[in-house]
């Protein structure tokens, strides 16, 4: 089944520990902005926001971060918060479990809240073409199996 939009995941844990005194466990560095105007988790979202081609954002993430990222995001992004950070596999199945009871045959973009992106119109293209390779396939099951 083809789908018309991918599913971003965000993925917003970190302790805020790598920039400090910038960065800290109450502000980490994807809620601030440090390469431009927007915080880092807003131009991430940002760059998945064309409806045609993307479902609002799921966030993941934890509760000591849950209402800054709200605040910043607005009411579009999901938020799935984590009982307790596991770093990331877990934090992608957690995803991947939550998205499949919407949809089994969701198509995920993960990636991560804090990345500066140089050239988002590459970064859309190479998407595009792994999503089109992803379709393709994907295993396909039969009815009543």
């Amino acid at each position: 089944m083809q789908h018309d939009r991918i599913w971003p995941v965000i993925l917003s844990g970190g302790a805020g520990t790598r920039l400090w005194p910038l960065s800290r466990a109450s502000l980490p560095k994807q809620l601030l902005a440090l390469a431009g105007p927007d915080t880092m988790i807003r131009a991430t979202a940002a760059r998945v926001a064309d409806a045609a081609r993307f479902q609002p954002p799921l966030v993941v993430t934890g509760p000591a971060h849950a209402g800054i990222i709200r605040e910043q995001l607005g009411e579009t992004a999901r938020l799935l918060v984590e009982p307790a950070a596991r770093n990331t596999a877990p934090a992608i199945a957690l995803a991947t479990l939550a998205l499949a009871a919407i949809d089994p045959q969701a198509l995920l973009l993960v990636m991560p809240s804090d990345h500066q992106v140089a050239n988002p119109e590459r970064l859309m293209a190479a998407v595009a073409a792994a999503a089109g390779v992803a379709e393709t396939s994907r295993p396909r099951r039969e009815c009543g199996r």
